[in-house]
């Protein structure tokens, strides 16, 4: 499977690669755990999608491979930038220029272009979809875990984050607007994505300390 100017498959460019990457240019452990959770609601979405596409059986294992591994280090890298480049002058495009230069794939850089709304990249494929819709939401559903007494995403509902989406004091840099949009353009029922990454969530909350 050839996606860009790279093969999606291709260990070089894996999640080893990805995580390695994300690292050596974000030090910040907040910024660290927002990519992690981003990559777990968006495999979720690339397993979905794998599924949609009868990716299911032992002769199409390859190929599952080969997107749910684009699929995982586009989520990885779409800020990996951020914490050098912050301003919408650069973020993401110094970011993408490197990754350019290094041989990642096309659809993951046009996917993390399209992820900023100012970029005027459009969200074409399933993938730029999928980022997009997870991005911010990630972001939220952590927020929302992190108010609890508990702390942990599985003490996180969909129907109360509809509720805290209306208070413009919580999380408040997170864009509501682009969670509502992310769903309509993947085409699911805003508070079913909500469930949905919710459930991915949970499956590796371990990892994101939630």
């Amino acid at each position: 499977m050839t996606i860009g100017n790279s093969p999606a498959g291709d260990p070089l460019y894996g999640r080893e690669q990805a995580w390695r990457l994300l690292a050596e240019w974000t030090q910040s452990e907040s910024l660290r755990k927002h990519a992690l959770a981003v990559e777990i609601c968006v495999v979720a979405c690339g397993e979905a999608e794998a599924d949609r596409l009868g990716l299911t059986d032992h002769e199409h294992a390859g190929q599952r491979e080969a997107l749910i591994q684009l699929y995982s280090t586009t989520a990885l890298l779409h800020d990996f930038d951020y914490e050098r480049h912050p301003t919408a002058q650069e973020h993401p495009f110094v970011g993408v220029r490197e990754l350019e230069r290094l041989g990642w794939p096309l659809a993951l850089r046009t996917a993390i272009l399209g992820h900023a709304q100012y970029s005027g990249v459009p969200r074409e494929s399933h993938l730029a979809k999928a980022l997009f819709a997870c991005d911010e939401l990630a972001g939220f559903l952590t927020a929302c875990a992190l108010v609890k007494p508990s702390k942990s995403i599985a003490d996180v509902e969909a129907a109360s984050v509809r509720k805290k989406m209306k208070d413009k004091a919580f999380a408040r840099g997170v864009n509501r607007e682009d969670v509502i949009q992310g769903a309509e353009e993947l085409g699911v029922e805003l508070e079913a994505h909500i469930a949905f990454c919710i459930e991915a969530m949970k499956k590796r909350a371990a990892e994101l300390g939630l």
